[in-house]
């Protein structure tokens, strides 16, 4: 997951208006993305273990 948010981030600032940035806007957004990421994937791997199977 972190790896396609490098690559997404490299490609922004590539070809993309992250281009017209800064750099450290661009890596603090990065970083927000990354964070958000894994708390969804964390909600998802922990929501799924504890719910039962009626539900």
């Amino acid at each position: 997951m972190l790896f396609l948010v490098a690559a997404l981030m490299l490609l922004g600032t590539v070809l993309g208006t992250v281009a017209h940035a800064p750099l450290p806007v661009t890596g603090a957004l990065a970083a927000v993305i990354a964070v958000w990421l894994a708390v969804f994937a964390l909600r998802e791997r922990y929501g799924r273990r504890h719910r039962t199977p009626a539900s």
